[in-house]
């Protein structure tokens, strides 16, 4: 079982930053494939970001690149999402996900564990 558990969410103005959290549970944190994906009201889960296990390949949507940074500490076992130059559209409940086979896929139900999710809310 992991637990994951996001942190960092909540109401900023478009422009500004956040950096998001996720505190993961388990010894084995360095074997799992991370990533972050967003939902907004009546809007399907999309994949925003993306990890390897070793943190060397990175993966983003198009929408946030140049924008948003992923990266992990996995002495911490710890994954990060920085959001930078927000916008209006950013605005949804972000969730940590953990594929326990190592692998980075941009489609949810290849992940196996979730944590609770955090808002972010991006006004104009």
């Amino acid at each position: 079982q992991v637990l994951l558990v996001e942190s960092g969410g909540g109401l900023v103005q478009a422009g500004d930053s956040l950096r998001l959290t996720c505190a993961a549970s388990g010894r084995t944190f360095s074997n799992y494939g991370m990533a972050w994906f967003r939902q907004a009201p009546g809007k399907e889960r999309e994949f925003v970001a993306g990890i390897t296990r070793s943190g060397y390949y990175t993966y983003y949507a198009d929408f946030v690149k140049g924008r948003f940074t992923i990266s992990r500490d996995n002495a911490k076992n710890t994954v990060y999402l920085q959001m930078n130059s927000l916008k209006p559209e950013d605005t949804a409940v972000y969730y940590c996900a953990a594929d326990v086979e190592g692998t980075t896929q941009r489609m949810a139900r290849w992940y196996d564990y979730w944590g609770q999710g955090t808002q972010v809310t991006v006004s104009s």
